[in-house]
């Protein structure tokens, strides 16, 4: 099998692209920069140069694929980016699949379980559960402005499966995503948590079932992967236990929330660039983000690994690529 692998230098593009490899499977990725950076390097991958918002340039990495997964997008939970986001997350989907279609390759679409409806403390979400109440940030309404450009493909032949991630840890983490949470337990020990909650997995366990999706699941439908539902807190303590750090002292109340929100606005409209904390963010933090993977299990053969092994393999991974200090007799 050739597969096509858009975002390879991600967090789940690089996990599933070295799966692929590690089964035998012949790999190219798409990438904008011709030089492979150290989260290709050494791996026997075809890197063909190229966005995906250019059409010629999509169309010529297409031919001969058989699958193509595609984990491109630009991600941020804030207001801003909107025309960018539109621009990759939707347009570039969009090509993606009109080149797969044309060349008559199975599509493996990388969404997130922000694209879906969102979860509560008591009741976990699924597939079904109505989209609703999610913090209407760009990100949230391009990836389900991509799927819904998808599934209305689907009639005219498109072959495509749509999974939605939850909250990913595991090692390759390169740029660093998710991971930075685990970064941010080690070296600032917060001294409060979110106060709302989400769903933890292990990105190989994410990578593992994507691979599946390239000959399993129905055309057109969405598969959640998603893990441990926990809140922010307990999640902050379970880092902090492992690493050896002070835990959290409490969660983040709602003043302390909308002054760090507002904050973190105003800071954006001075420096242009919106950072990480910032009121859609807080707003997004609130929420039990809860999911459950049974249609998943079922039909993909997902699994899901303990989630104490997920963060000391992650956390055993920043260290080694020096993201963290070298573990000392200290902790």
């Amino acid at each position: 099998m050739l597969a096509l692998v858009t975002g390879s230098t991600g967090l789940v593009g690089n996990n599933v692209t070295r799966m692929l490899l590690e089964q035998g499977h012949q790999v190219r990725v798409m990438v904008r920069d011709p030089r492979i950076d150290r989260s290709l390097a050494g791996l026997d991958v075809e890197a063909v140069p190229g966005d995906i918002r250019d059409e010629q340039a999509v169309n010529t990495a297409m031919i001969g694929v058989d699958v193509v997964i595609h984990a491109a997008a630009v991600v941020h939970i804030g207001w801003t980016k909107e025309k960018l986001m539109h621009q990759v997350n939707v347009e570039g989907t969009k090509i993606i699949a009109q080149a797969a279609l044309k060349q008559g390759a199975r599509m493996v679409y990388v969404s997130s379980v922000d694209a879906l409806g969102v979860g509560k403390k008591d009741a976990s979400a699924n597939e079904e559960t109505p989209r609703e109440g999610k913090v209407p940030c760009p990100y949230v309404i391009t990836k389900r402005a991509a799927e819904d450009a998808l599934r209305e493909m689907v009639p005219q032949g498109l072959n495509v499966v749509i999974v939605n991630p939850a909250l990913m840890f595991g090692p390759w983490d390169w740029k660093p995503s998710s991971g930075k949470m685990l970064i941010s337990v080690v070296t600032k020990q917060p001294p409060l948590a979110p106060p709302g909650g989400g769903s933890t997995c292990d990105v190989r366990d994410v990578a593992a079932a994507i691979i599946q999706a390239t000959h399993k699941g129905r055309v057109g439908e969405n598969y959640i992967l998603a893990g441990e539902n926990l809140s922010y807190y307990d999640l902050w303590k379970r880092m902090a236990a492992i690493t050896g750090r002070r835990p959290p002292w409490g969660r983040m109340g709602p003043l302390v929330g909308m002054i760090a929100g507002f904050s973190g606005d105003m800071y954006g409209h001075m420096d242009g660039k919106e950072p990480e904390v910032n009121s859609a963010a807080i707003r997004v933090v609130r929420q039990y983000h809860y999911y459950r993977s049974d249609k998943a299990m079922e039909e993909l053969d997902y699994q899901i690994r303990p989630l104490d092994k997920t963060l000391r393999d992650a956390l055993v991974w920043f260290r080694a690529n020096g993201y963290l200090p070298a573990l000392d007799g200290s902790e």
